[in-house]
């Protein structure tokens, strides 16, 4: 909601400049506004052009990878996000006195996860490769109006029933020194919607393999809610249709440096931030070389999951993926967290796994490509039984 005709300050410059880097990354990069209009509505006191940067590396299948920043930032005085802590949290409401064009520099929140979708845009088309899947870079606007670029663009998706197949949202990840004192450039959190066996969750643990592999100096902390208390990012606009969406957040926050004009590059460890580029970009690769994760539910939404002909095993069917070669089986005890058993077996569409009872774990399948490459793993989620109040005679 800034000035839009500076060459050099204001919403305007930055979308240009990002649209600028972007195309002269690659030529391989299909790079474009995506613009929506939006409405007066909630923090937006006017009606407003708001501008998305997205950069689109075609793969040799329609699904969809997207890795997202925001890039707008907002300043709320000197006492910033520090001062809504200590005041009970609250978001600030829409306010006519709310200058647009003060100081609002925003490095960490969100510089940090713009240019980590910008380098990861250059780095992926320059390397020649060719992914299977379509990898999207989004820098998003108006995150900090209520996620209202996302929620637009990720309608638009659902409307035309796209198929996204994983959101990785990088939200205030440059910073290892936290306003408390503690200083941590070793971890980072994922934040990811439940219920537990939900493919945002699914995701999260997905790229804590990844990350275990290909970044292990790196450790991964899966957090199990969908962010922080009382803040949120534009992976719920993802969640909210119905895609697998996480968000990256640093280790410790220094919080009286967001949302005010103290949020400079000073404030940016560029080490830790590359770390965290590196997790992003083993993930991403990896999810777009590999197949589809299968199916493990029937036309009507039933779960392909039985007791088999015994009725003490568990036998699991699920749709084929294109691409596979074999697939991988993996259960766990209900009431752990992760995997604890994975078997692979060949290029088969059921299996049974004798005297395993699917009251006892959590089943889950996952399709392998001929050079190894392993989609997410999609669960059978046991239903909640549902049930109708009991019809009672008054006496």
């Amino acid at each position: 909601m800034s000035n839009v005709s500076s060459s050099t300050r204001g919403i305007g410059a930055a979308r240009q400049w990002i649209f600028d880097e972007l195309t002269r990354s690659s030529p391989r990069l299909q790079v474009s506004f995506d613009t929506h209009i939006i409405a007066q509505q909630g923090r937006f006191t006017q009606q407003t052009e708001l501008r998305n940067v997205m950069a689109v590396l075609p793969g040799r299948s329609p699904r969809r990878i997207y890795i997202t920043g925001h890039y707008d930032s907002v300043n709320l005085g000197a006492g910033g996000q520090q001062a809504l802590n200590t005041g009970g949290g609250a978001n600030s409401p829409a306010r006519e006195d709310i200058d647009h064009n003060s100081e609002a520099p925003g490095a960490n929140d969100d510089g940090s996860g713009t240019v980590l979708t910008m380098e990861l845009a250059r780095v992926f088309a320059e390397s020649g490769v060719q992914f299977d899947a379509t990898l999207v870079f989004m820098c998003w606007a108006g995150e900090e109006q209520g996620l209202v670029g996302s929620a637009a663009h990720a309608q638009q998706l659902a409307a035309s029933k796209a198929i996204v197949e994983a959101n990785l949202n990088n939200d205030i990840v440059g910073n290892s020194h936290g306003g408390n004192g503690v200083v941590d450039a070793e971890t980072v959190r994922i934040y990811s919607v439940g219920p537990e066996d939900s493919m945002s969750r699914s995701l999260a643990r997905y790229v804590a393999r990844m990350a275990a592999v290909y970044v292990p100096s790196h450790r991964i902390r899966l957090m199990a809610r969908e962010d922080r208390f009382g803040r949120g990012s534009d992976h719920s606009s993802f969640t909210r249709q119905g895609y697998p969406a996480i968000v990256f957040r640093e280790a410790n926050e220094n919080f009286s440096k967001q949302h005010t004009a103290a949020d400079t590059l000073e404030g940016v460890d560029f080490a830790y931030l590359a770390q965290n580029a590196r997790v992003n970009a083993a993930a991403a690769a990896s999810l777009a070389l590999a197949p589809p994760a299968p199916k493990v539910t029937g036309d009507r939404g039933q779960n392909l999951i039985t007791r088999g002909k015994s009725g003490y095993d568990a036998h699991l069917q699920w749709q084929a993926s294109p691409g596979a070669v074999a697939y991988r089986i993996s259960w766990r005890d209900t009431w752990s967290y992760d995997w604890q058993n994975r078997q692979t077996i060949g290029n088969v569409t059921e299996y049974v796994l004798p005297n395993v009872s699917i009251d006892d774990f959590v089943f889950g399948v996952s399709a392998v490509s001929a050079d190894g490459l392993e989609s997410m793993t999609s669960a059978y989620v046991s239903p909640v039984r549902q049930s109708t109040d009991v019809k009672v005679v008054k006496p």
